[in-house]
């Protein structure tokens, strides 16, 4: 029989069991302990623990999001490490998701609506009163599919008394289940969802001003971080960035827009990708990575949110940490394919039919 072992994190003595072959990740919210994740495949680095004692390994996914990390800072990913021995290590908490219960439920789409040429938004109310789904702003569900297939999208709003839920769904060409939402999905039709997830959720623990950067759709959690931030009348300054290529792809500027006009210290910045765009439209040219620092190089002082594709969350850690800011005050959802639709996208560009 194959041990099972004991992790323990260092600064709060805090410990659980992880099974034979599990990721540390799966043990702690196994044993009902918030450890910071995002895409839960490796790639996006939220999940990024210290190594103190022991080792592990990863016989799942690579570790794509160590690349470029130097060995001597014993950096480990918590969503794909399996130890080999009992391990030590320093992580973040995340104790504010810890009494949210994570379930399925069922529910309705109440509303469809066009928000750009190629992002739906969706109304999803509870099928029944005991359906309701308790969340933090930030966070995300999966659309749970036949065969076990998952969908993941983040929750654009803050908790309502309702308990309506807001998706932003980007149609993704390939992609079987956005194309079903675009063509096909009626309201009235049922679907059944599992969450909360992830811990992208605001911190509350600090005065310093707050920085928030989204890439396309991921606008989404964003919007339900800084809907809560205005909600709680906070006196934070909040800087919120927006990128994308063209103008559509802002398809809620005006309601940023309305949040600067109103807000407590509240300036809104929208950047465009494409040069002819931004000419065209006057909206600010280049990455909004670029942007965060031009307006801000020394970022020793703020907290840091970012949401969107994993080529921004990735530039972005980089060159933020390099700017002065404390990794530990960034905080980030990567959004990626599932894993099946990023294969049958590449299936598909390659000529090959019927994946």
């Amino acid at each position: 029989m194959r041990p099972v072992y004991k992790v323990t994190i260092q600064s709060t003595g805090r410990h659980f069991p992880v099974a034979p072959g599990e990721t540390v990740l799966e043990a702690a919210q196994r044993a009902g302990i918030a450890l910071p994740y995002s895409c839960r495949a490796g790639v996006c680095g939220s999940c990024k623990a210290t190594l103190i004692e022991g080792y592990c390994d990863y016989p799942f996914n690579p570790p794509v999001a160590l690349s470029g990390t130097s060995p001597a800072q014993h950096a480990i990913l918590l969503c794909q490490a399996v130890p080999r021995c009992d391990l030590t290590i320093e992580a973040r908490e995340v104790t504010s998701v810890e009494d949210i219960a994570r379930r399925q439920v069922d529910v309705v789409v109440s509303r469809k609506w066009m928000l750009a040429p190629d992002v739906i938004g969706l109304h999803l109310k509870p099928a029944s009163a005991d359906a309701r789904l308790t969340w933090l702003p930030g966070q995300y569900l999966d659309v749970l599919l036949d065969g076990g297939r998952r969908r993941p999208f983040s929750i654009a709003n803050h908790p309502q008394a309702d308990g309506t839920i807001e998706l932003h769904v980007r149609h993704v060409a390939g992609g079987g289940f956005t194309s079903w939402v675009n063509d096909t999905l009626q309201v009235g039709d049922p679907l059944r969802i599992e969450g909360p997830l992830g811990t992208f959720v605001p911190r509350e623990d600090a005065e310093r001003p707050m920085i928030f950067m989204a890439g396309g759709t991921g606008f989404a959690p964003v919007k339900a971080i800084v809907e809560h931030f205005i909600a709680l009348g906070t006196r934070r300054p909040m800087h919120v960035y927006w990128g994308a290529r063209q103008a559509a792809d802002l398809y809620m500027r005006e309601q940023a827009e309305r949040w600067a006009a109103s807000a407590h210290d509240l300036s809104f910045h929208a950047v465009l990708s494409d040069a002819e765009q931004a000419l065209a439209s006057g909206i600010r040219p280049g990455f909004v990575h670029e942007a965060v620092l031009q307006d801000h190089p020394d970022l020793s002082g703020y907290d840091v949110y970012m949401s969107g594709p994993p080529a921004m969350i990735d530039a972005g850690r980089k060159l933020f940490t390099g700017a002065g800011l404390p990794e530990e005050r960034l905080y980030y959802d990567s959004f990626d394919y599932a894993p099946d639709v990023l294969a049958q996208i590449l299936g598909n560009r390659a000529g090959i039919v019927g994946l």
